[in-house]
């Protein structure tokens, strides 16, 4: 029994959704199927989800919203109609988006989740009745009733654990469930989110619930290259790799996946293949607990990740101050600023930083806390930082690895930041000016790939 999610640009068009139905019939072990609200069908395009976060700030603000109703209504609409689906279905779905406006609450913390999540669920309902409409045994059904309970966090939900058992009693249904993905309902019946793109996350967690022998994600390249093809002119497809792999190329940079959507798929040792809606024939990306024999490739994949910065604090006989790291965390702590990396030397003490936590006012403040906590001899900032990850478990098996890419960037004159390896040496995390990045990961690249 698999599941099997389809992305937004999977699930963005009627001639889309004939794909998905061809790719549900092909084979009968695909019961569970997961969708994502539609996507872009071009590059001008507007995503459900977009459309509807707009609405939501109209609708806040006591805006005129007819045409987003109207606009958002005529999307689902127009892929009925090309798929010869009754126009009742569509009059609901009407019904339902003018509602939201309808019982806004500005005082109810989950009243974005509906709107966001509206998306989902009237596309797993269309799809559901398009599947009945060309003969499958197949319904909808709410993340409710399958049994997704989530923590009362809005906008960022999380699974909780009671919600497996649940699900496993779906296990041996002979219908196609339709889900929507991206959201789930508290303990309180209050309808809540995951983050932003967590219809991954969903398709994940229903894996894990109904103990599913594969999860498949379609979506709408082959599957993980070995570099972006922003950079990369047709880079290598990656036919396999760890879930530990997977989640490093993810934090450095790499958007097909989700980066926290392998969690309950690797609790649960359910293999994860990437595949394309659009050439489902092709193998794809296996993502697994571990390689059936030892991985002959040293590096799997280079990633890269634009907009951090850089906090250098010099003090000398640093080394010597007892407690001097804790009170630095204790003040990002007390900020509520996560950190990246701090590598250190005798004397300094670097924080890598997302620049997206800082406006130039907590920028302010973190510094002036530092300057008057810790008395620093220097104190540095530095931003446009790129963030450059060189991954694969198969690097701890050969000698040379660091010396070998430390060589390739030093020879395109590219200055590094930073340098870090874990001990468990399945990464090797590069810190470079933001400027460079292209040309870093190209120099990698050809370094470990022909």
């Amino acid at each position: 029994m698999k599941v099997i999610k389809f992305g937004g640009s999977s699930v963005a068009s009627a001639e889309q959704l004939k794909k998905v139905l061809a790719i549900v019939k092909d084979d009968p072990k695909r019961r569970f199927v997961v969708v994502s609200a539609p996507g872009k069908r071009h590059s001008e395009d507007k995503k459900v989800t977009d459309l509807l976060i707009a609405y939501y700030e109209k609708a806040s603000n006591n805006q005129e919203t007819t045409s987003l109703i109207e606009e958002i209504t005529e999307r689902y609409g127009n892929i009925a109609q090309e798929l010869g689906l009754d126009d009742r279905v569509c009059e609901a779905f009407a019904s339902e988006i003018t509602t939201l406006q309808e019982n806004f609450d500005e005082n109810n913390p989950y009243i974005l989740d509906r709107f966001l999540a509206t998306g989902e669920n009237l596309n797993a309902q269309l799809i559901a009745a398009y599947f009945q409409h060309e003969g499958l045994k197949a319904r909808y059904i709410n993340p409710k009733d399958l049994g997704i309970i989530v923590s009362d966090e809005p906008h960022n939900a999380r699974i909780l654990e009671e919600s497996y058992e649940k699900m496993y009693q779906w296990h041996d249904t002979e219908e196609i469930l339709v889900i929507p993905g991206f959201f789930g309902y508290t303990k309180d019946g209050q309808l809540c989110t995951f983050s932003r793109g967590g219809s991954d996350i969903t398709g994940s967690i229903v894996a894990a619930g109904v103990k599913a022998e594969i999860y498949e994600n379609f979506t709408d390249v082959d599957g993980i290259f070995a570099a972006t093809p922003k950079y990369i002119h047709e880079p290598a497809l990656i036919e396999q790799l760890t879930y530990r792999e997977m989640r490093e190329l993810s934090y450095a940079g790499f958007t097909v996946f989700h980066d926290e959507a392998l969690m309950p798929s690797f609790k649960a040792k359910i293999p994860v293949v990437i595949k394309n809606t659009n050439n489902p024939s092709c193998t794809g990306t296996m993502i697994k607990e571990s390689y059936d024999r030892e991985n002959p490739n040293r590096v799997v994949g280079v990633a890269s990740d634009s907009g951090f910065c850089s906090i250098t604090i010099n003090k000398y006989l640093l080394n010597r101050e007892v407690g001097f790291v804790r009170r630095v965390l204790q003040i990002l702590e007390e900020l509520n600023i996560s950190f990246e990396h701090m590598p250190s030397g005798i004397d300094t003490v670097s924080l890598i930083l997302r620049e997206s936590q800082l406006t130039p006012e907590l920028e302010k403040t973190l510094l002036k806390e530092i300057e008057e906590r810790i008395c620093p001899d220097e104190l540095e900032v530095e931003h446009d930082i790129s963030v450059i990850a060189l991954v694969g478990e198969g690097m701890k098996f050969h000698t040379g690895i660091t010396a070998e890419s430390s060589a390739a960037l030093a020879r395109k004159n590219i200055n590094l930041r930073m340098i870090s390896q874990g001990a468990d040496e399945r990464s090797i995390i590069f810190a470079i000016c933001g400027e460079q990045e292209r040309l870093a990961v190209r120099s990698l690249y050809y370094t470990f790939f022909d």
